[in-house]
């Protein structure tokens, strides 16, 4: 989305929407937990001027799978917070693989082009040499015979 300007009153799964008693309802999970998720770094809402936590679609799906895998997998918060972080960094790599993975091709496709352009500006009335092998047969030159 570089070079268009977003429409700021357009929603996206990002955009801080619901408050903490909806973000609640949603996630199937009491406020205070939520509360307490924030003060661990679990789940971090953005905040209003007045300090209220708003929750996007996206901290919805995050306060779920942290139940998940705190209910269903036993896992601890401390290993939940490492695993978010885990997987938080690999996105980030993935998304700067494929970042480096385009400036390669397009690194490629720009030699590939000034490298056609080399080879049309060859002269066209020169003959390419081309080493000959040499033949193993002897001559054998004898003076005096009509030369």
């Amino acid at each position: 989305m570089e070079g268009r300007r977003r429409n700021p009153y357009e929603l996206t799964d990002e955009t801080p929407v619901y408050v903490i008693s909806v973000a609640a309802q949603l996630s199937g999970l009491h406020p205070q937990t939520l509360r307490q998720y924030d003060r661990l770094g679990l789940v971090s809402p953005d905040r209003t001027a007045g300090r209220g936590r708003r929750y996007s679609a996206r901290d919805i799906e995050l306060l779920r799978q942290v139940q998940q895998l705190s209910q269903d997998e036993g896992i601890n918060l401390a290993g939940i917070k490492r695993i978010i972080e885990l997987e938080n960094q690999v996105a980030a790599l993935q998304n700067r693989v494929a970042e480096l993975t385009a400036a390669v091709e397009g690194a490629a496709a720009a030699m590939r082009q000034r490298e056609a352009q080399v080879h049309a500006s060859y002269r066209r009335d020169l003959v390419p040499y081309q080493d000959v092998q040499q033949a193993s047969a002897l001559v054998v030159w004898r003076p005096g015979r009509g030369d």
